[in-house]
């Protein structure tokens, strides 16, 4: 009864948070250098950063018109990641860690498909909560992980992103290097062999995405594409696995 509650309690806030995404997704969807948006696209001014990608401009009786992602998916989505970690990691203190950083994951992955753009003011306060939370999780009874094993694997994905970034800035985002430093905090929580597989299977799932695109036609060799999804994909793999292992 109480993995059932805990994995209820996680698909309900994710689903809250999921239907607060679409205009924060939206206002963050800009150029490098570009202010963040503050208007809809038919120009009425946006309130505030998290709620549905809806506008009445008129007032409350006045027709309303949507942009941006749909908030239904959005909210399905962050309802079953959210779900799925807290029916495999239980009633463990990096349960809660992992589960309140998962929205924010998939709002970074948004913004990565809509304009290859990963927001510093996303990513490193995303990484400053996992680290801290994980702390913070190392001190109750019941933690699976290690924080010092956490904050080394940080450093590690981190510094092997910005290698691979100095090597081909093409193919690389400055981006993805700070979001690696958040995911290799959440990897190396459970250890180097979790580690390795988390950063390995971000790979593969982007090579294989790639793949298909040359496969379809749609791109060529020096086509590039957001990698955070993938990225992502592969910790959230790589958390499950350390979850079940533990």
């Amino acid at each position: 009864m109480g993995l059932i509650v805990i994995t209820a309690a996680a698909v309900a806030y994710g689903v809250a948070a999921g239907l607060l995404l679409p205009r924060a997704a939206y206002r963050l969807s800009v150029a490098p250098d570009a202010p963040w948006r503050d208007r809809c696209p038919e120009g009425h001014p946006i309130p505030g950063w998290l709620g549905l990608s809806r506008c009445q401009a008129g007032g409350p009786g006045s027709a309303a018109h949507r942009y941006g992602a749909g908030p239904a998916w959005t909210a399905a989505l962050a309802g079953a990641l959210c779900g799925v970690l807290g029916g495999v990691l239980g009633g463990r203190p990096e349960a809660v860690v992992f589960v309140a950083a998962a929205p924010v994951l998939l709002l970074l992955g948004l913004v990565d498909l809509a304009v290859q753009r990963l927001p510093d003011v996303l990513t490193l306060p995303l990484a400053a909560a996992l680290a801290l939370g994980l702390g913070g999780a190392a001190q109750l009874p019941g933690a699976a992980g290690s924080w010092t094993d956490a904050l080394a694997g940080g450093g590690v994905l981190a510094g092997a992103y910005l290698v691979l970034f100095l090597i081909n800035p093409a193919g690389m985002g400055f981006g993805d290097v700070k979001l690696a430093l958040a995911l290799g905090v959440t990897l190396g929580w459970y250890g180097w062999g979790v580690w390795a597989a988390g950063a390995f299977l971000g790979f593969l799932y982007g090579a294989l995405y790639g793949l298909g695109l040359v496969l379809r036609g749609s791109a060529g060799r020096r086509t590039t594409f957001p990698f955070g999804p993938f990225m992502a994909a592969g910790a959230l793999t790589g958390v499950l696995l350390g979850g079940f292992g533990a």
